[in-house]
């Protein structure tokens, strides 16, 4: 009997010797998730951990539908009768922060920004009567014409904002005159209207600006009181108001959905409600 738990050690110790190659063959690659990989494989698969499953979807919470807007935004009752802007007799477009006005109030404007244009927008305009203005740059107006022309047939109107959306501070006034008539022949033969307002890239401006502004059959130039850009409303002052006459500024960026309802809650807030500027000037 001495002899059988030799003969067995020799037993466990050959089948071992045996299965030891195919463990070895079938044990594949290390594991991912021991650790960092330092110098993975181009070949090799990511870790399930960290690829995102293809059968998750965004959280319901995190659409929002045309109808979401809709329901949020504030009900306002009607714009006061508009006040005319005087507009002195000058060789220069005026230069205007935001309308001489004591109606109670503001005024939403959308810069053509080149990144998105959502069919959505169109509708959340029409039907919550969203008065805008569109500065538009006339190589985009061409493009998109049937998407702008939407927006106007909705109740927008179309303004001026060059060619190229270069800054126009510091160039000669042919330069300034060919940038600021030249998008104001197109938007007027795309539109059916000449632009009558005319806002500069970035703000930037000089005497030849509004000089050539006016020639090009701009009343008035603009820059803004407040901007708005990812449904957030940025003041220009510490007030955090929006006050009578002020002129808002967005783009056509991807949140401008969330920028129009951030825009008109602020106004609501204020006690102000929103009117097309060209009621006012132009």
């Amino acid at each position: 009997m001495a002899s059988t738990p030799v003969r067995r050690a020799v037993a466990v110790f050959l089948l071992t010797a045996l299965l030891a190659p195919a463990a070895c063959k079938s044990a594949g690659p290390e594991p991912t998730f021991a650790g960092p990989d330092i110098s993975p494989s181009p070949s090799a698969s990511p870790s399930p951990a960290a690829s995102p499953s293809p059968s998750v979807q965004p959280s319901p919470a995190a659409f929002k539908s045309l109808q979401w807007y809709l329901d949020k935004a504030p009900k306002f009752g009607p714009a006061p009768a508009p006040q005319r802007v005087k507009v002195p007799e000058s060789a220069s477009a005026m230069w205007l922060f935001k309308v001489p006005t004591t109606n109670k109030v503001a005024f939403i404007t959308i810069d053509d920004g080149a990144l998105s244009r959502k069919p959505e927008v169109i509708e959340f305009i029409r039907q919550a009567k969203i008065p805008v203005t569109m500065f538009l740059n006339s190589p985009a107006a061409t493009k998109y014409t049937p998407y702008f022309k939407a927006i106007q047939e909705a109740g927008g109107m179309v303004e001026n904002h060059t060619i190229t959306h270069t800054s126009l501070k510091g160039k000669s006034y042919e330069f300034q005159k060919k940038e600021i008539c030249g998008s104001a022949d197109k938007l007027e033969d795309l539109f059916g209207r000449r632009p009558t307002l005319f806002r500069p890239p970035f703000g930037n401006k000089d005497a030849n600006t509004l000089k050539a502004a006016h020639a090009c059959g701009a009343q008035a130039a603009f820059f803004w009181t407040q901007t708005v850009d990812k449904g957030i409303v940025r003041y220009q002052t510490s007030k955090k108001v929006v006050l009578p006459g002020d002129v808002l500024l967005m783009h056509f960026r991807p949140a401008l959905m969330d920028d129009l309802l951030g825009a008109l809650n602020a106004i609501y807030k204020s006690g102000l409600t929103p009117a097309l500027l060209e009621d006012y000037i132009g």
